[in-house]
């Protein structure tokens, strides 16, 4: 038998439980996606390892995505600054020496003869 054993399976149960989802709150056979409707209220609700259970409320799509990834709204980590976009020289291969010339019989050389 092919069966996962069960240490493993309830590792990865137990992996999901904490997860946060949203909810269209208003009823009806409407719009569900929130991207559709931003300012349509949500619920949040959080996966607790057998059922999704009631977390919170959202006004808002925008208050949502605040609720989802609170990551996000932290801002971006201090790390070396990137260069601005077209700040390079353009030159992306390697410049070819003045005194090198293509041998005879390299493949860019080569012709048909009849």
């Amino acid at each position: 038998m092919d069966d996962e054993p069960l240490k493993d399976w309830a590792e990865r149960r137990d992996a999901k439980i904490g997860r946060l989802r949203t909810v269209p709150v208003a009823p009806g056979d409407g719009p569900r996606a929130s991207h559709l409707n931003p300012d349509a209220p949500l619920a949040v609700e959080r996966w607790n390892g057998h059922t999704w259970e009631l977390y919170g409320f959202a006004a808002g799509l925008a208050e949502a995505q605040a609720i989802l990834y609170p990551e996000a709204n932290e801002g971006s980590p201090p790390g070396p600054v990137r260069k601005p976009f077209g700040s390079g020289t353009g030159k992306h291969r390697k410049p070819r020496h003045p005194s090198r010339t293509v041998a005879a019989g390299h493949r860019g050389d080569q012709r048909r003869r009849a």
